[in-house]
Parts: C-alpha cells; sequence; structure tokens
C-alpha cells in the first residue's frame, strides 16, 4: 500500500478528484493539501444560483434538509466521496484512506518531496473553493 501527497494549489478539481479516487480504490492512501486553493470551473452565478436553492429546500430545521459543510478541507473530502462507491465495503474502507488538509496541515518537510501537482489550464471561468466557503456562511 503506497501514500500519494496530492497538492490542488491550482488543480481542477474534477480531474483531480477523478485520479485521486482511482488510487483509492486501488488501496492506495492520499493526503491533498491545500484544499483552499481547488478550482471549480464554471460560471460563479449557476453555482451560487444552485447552492442557494439547495440551500433553501431544506431550511425546515436542524435534522432536514442538505446540509454544507463550511470548512474547506471537509467540503473537499464530502465531494470526493460522490465519486466512490461508499454502500460497499471497498469505497466505505477508500474513503477511510483520505485525509484533506487546508495548507500543508501536520506534514514534515520530508513527506513533501514527493508531493504529485496537477499542471492543467485553468479555464476561462473558475472560482476556487475557498470563494465557495465564503459564500455558505
Amino acid at each position: 500500500m503506497a501514500k500519494f501527497i496530492v497538492d490542488g494549489d491550482g488543480a481542477i478539481f474534477g480531474r483531480m478528484a477523478s485520479e485521486v479516487a482511482k488510487e483509492l480504490l486501488k488501496g492506495n492512501s492520499v493526503e491533498i493539501i491545500n484544499c483552499e486553493k481547488i478550482i471549480v470551473s464554471g460560471d460563479k452565478k449557476f453555482i451560487v444560483e444552485k447552492i442557494n436553492s439547495k440551500r433553501k429546500m431544506g431550511s425546515g430545521g436542524s435534522l432536514k434538509g442538505p446540509k454544507y459543510i463550511r470548512q474547506e478541507d471537509r467540503l473537499v473530502k464530502r465531494m470526493i466521496r460522490g465519486m466512490l462507491p461508499r454502500d460497499r465495503t471497498k469505497g466505505q474502507e477508500a474513503y477511510k484512506r483520505l485525509k484533506c488538509h487546508v495548507g500543508l496541515g501536520d506534514l514534515k518537510e520530508e513527506n513533501l518531496k514527493n508531493v504529485r501537482k496537477f499542471d492543467h489550464q485553468k479555464p476561462r471561468k473558475f472560482s476556487t473553493i475557498k470563494h465557495f466557503v465564503r459564500l455558505l456562511r
């Protein structure tokens, strides 16, 4: 079982998350650093409207409705969970092997030498995870 460290700085979320999900399903453990700098492509207005409409659906009480996590690292982990088969034990065990950090987290310098970076071309319309978390507050 190998351990991978992925840098989220400037990485497009969907492409990065699919690679991370594949590694998790292979049995490897993955840690993601700089979760607040991950790019989400698309029109900001459309995404904000979609989030707000879903939040209004669940405005009945604390036990109802879709909840949105308001911390960058937990939001990224939750979004990657959607790419894993969590109804099977294989997906549940893979989800336990995923760790996400804001900034560098508690990793040491010797661990940061083998960091995998994604060099994607930035789309015209994009925003970061940090921006979406601010909109959810």
